[in-house]
């Protein structure tokens, strides 16, 4: 099931095959692709990143974990030394997250790693695999689910996407206008100027903030995997690393943004009002700035996704996905 809220300003005759950029929804998706290669044994979640990228084992992170990147409790929320706009080069990127120290001591804080999880998952796999991590998303998980979603855009990809329209108080907004605090570090190196509908956004490799698709698609990602667990299907990922993956790592207050959820590793799982996935306590997912929600149900194999292109001011996901996801599971609980 998925679905989605668009606005008049879109630039694709067809609303079926148009793009949209989910924010965050991306980090569910490499999170998936993290614990698919995780078991198949390319990856080790618990050994440290250093294994693979030695650099990183700078400044006091030798024992730093995928997992506890994962989880949020690396305590690597940013790095510093990133000029404005340099978000969109990624060696830049990984170059100034292998010299940063980390701000609290690993796996002490709840600090969502907002833009930086993405890039360390990312790095990992390329050392790990050779392949950057758009390439990888799309051989791995997305192209044999005939999912169309991507992080890094074609310029043909780019054509069919819709106009995002910012709202004055999306979360990277507020975090634009406060550049010292916590939350502002974290996105420093965003240009001034960004909208998320520049040719720079579009086509970078941003994997905790720039992944484009439609809902469809990924619903019907959460729906695979969502099926492995409910009825033993056939799916993407090993189960035992399936099951580890969601699994929960801690639930309370985060740090940078005062909220309260449930966190496994690189999802969060269902918290409503803050991170609703519908009645069952296990669905997991991500939400993303401005209003976007997947998840998926793993006790009835149900995968959902709302994708706005007019984005909600605010930390939480706004009004329109909840109304949403309560109406799915109402006329599911009609239809037996």
């Amino acid at each position: 099931i998925s679905t989605r809220d668009w606005s008049s300003d879109v630039c694709s005759s067809d609303l079926r095959d148009t793009l949209a950029c989910m924010m965050s929804v991306a980090k569910g998706l490499v999170a998936l692709l993290v614990h698919r290669l995780a078991g198949q044994g390319v990856i080790e979640l618990d050994a440290p990143i250093a294994r693979w990228w030695p650099e990183f084992g700078a400044a006091g992170k030798h024992g730093i974990t995928l997992h506890q990147v994962l989880a949020h409790v690396a305590g690597l929320p940013y790095a510093d030394g990133l000029p404005r706009g340099s978000l969109y080069d990624w060696e830049q990127v990984i170059r100034a997250l292998a010299l940063q120290a980390p701000a609290f001591k690993p796996g002490d804080v709840r600090c969502y790693h907002s833009a930086t999880m993405g890039f360390i998952a990312g790095e990992v796999l390329r050392r790990a695999t050779g392949r950057p991590i758009g390439e990888l998303l799309e051989a791995e998980l997305c192209g044999p689910l005939q999912a169309d979603f991507r992080i890094g855009l074609s310029p043909t990809d780019q054509a069919r996407c819709a106009t995002m329209i910012p709202s004055a108080g999306n979360i990277l907004d507020i975090a634009r206008s406060k550049p010292d605090s916590l939350f502002g570090r974290m996105w420093y190196p965003i240009a001034d100027d960004e909208d998320f509908n520049s040719p720079a956004w579009r086509s970078a490799l941003i994997p905790s903030a720039n992944g484009h698709g439609t809902a469809r698609s990924v619903a019907a990602v959460y729906s695979a995997v969502a099926s492995q667990l409910a009825f033993g299907d056939p799916g993407p990922i090993a189960e035992s690393a399936l099951r580890a993956g969601i699994a929960e790592q801690w639930a309370g207050r985060e740090h940078s943004t005062g909220m309260y959820w449930r966190q496994a590793l690189g999802f969060f799982l269902n918290w409503p009002p803050n991170r609703p996935m519908g009645p069952n306590p296990a669905s997991f997912g991500h939400s993303g700035a401005g209003g976007s929600q997947g998840f998926g149900d793993p006790d009835i194999g149900l995968g959902f996704c709302y994708c706005p292109n007019r984005m909600h001011s605010g930390i939480d996901i706004g009004p329109r996905a909840t109304p949403l996801i309560e109406a799915t599971f109402h006329c599911l609980q009609r239809s037996r």
